[in-house]
This record gives C-alpha cells, structure tokens and sequence, in this order.
C-alpha cells in the first residue's frame, strides 16, 4: 500500500471528499493542537490564569490563518517536525540535568 493509498483511506475515514468543509474543520483543529503544543513545548512561562486564556485565544486566531496556509503549504507538517524536535530537545535536557545530579 503507497502513501496516496493511505492518504486515501484516512480521507474516506472522515468523509471529507464528500464533506470538504469537515476537512478544512479537520485541518483547523491539527493545526491548533501542534501550535499549542509547540508553544507549551518551546515557549510557555508559567503566567496567571487570564493570561493564558488571552494567549490560547490568540493562538486559535492565528490559527484560521495558519489553516488557509495549510491548504496549500506545508504548515502542519513543518509543526509537527517542530514538535518532533522540541520533545527530543526536552528529553535530551532532562537526561542531561539527571546525570549532572550526584
């Protein structure tokens, strides 16, 4: 089975030939979910609570943009590879302070 035919069956699982707007809905929420975990992967502080709720609203915002993007560019592939590297980066650093303690 080739990548088309794969890519195929996930399309027909969701139905989206016959539904492109649950795909474009299916893309929006890929690309929200590795944004947000890029940001709490590479980014987040630990800030009050309002704040929070003001930086995910703004990153659902920018989101919809990043979704019209993804249509035709690689965007949540190029957030996924982000994502890849982060948790490697992570795991390294924990490693890396575990052997550093006595």
């Amino acid at each position: 089975m080739n990548v088309f035919e794969r890519l195929t069956f996930f399309a027909s699982l969701y139905n989206v030939h016959d539904n492109p707007e649950r795909g474009m809905w299916l893309l929006y929420v890929t690309v929200l979910l590795l944004s947000a975990l890029v940001y709490q992967l590479g980014f987040a502080r630990r800030l009050p609570m309002l704040k929070n709720v003001i930086i995910y609203t703004l990153l659902a915002l920018g989101c919809t943009i990043l979704t019209f993007f993804a249509v035709f560019l690689p965007v949540a592939e190029g957030l996924a590879v982000a994502a890849l590297v982060l948790i490697i980066y992570k795991i390294r650093l924990k490693q890396a302070k575990q052997e550093e303690r006595p």
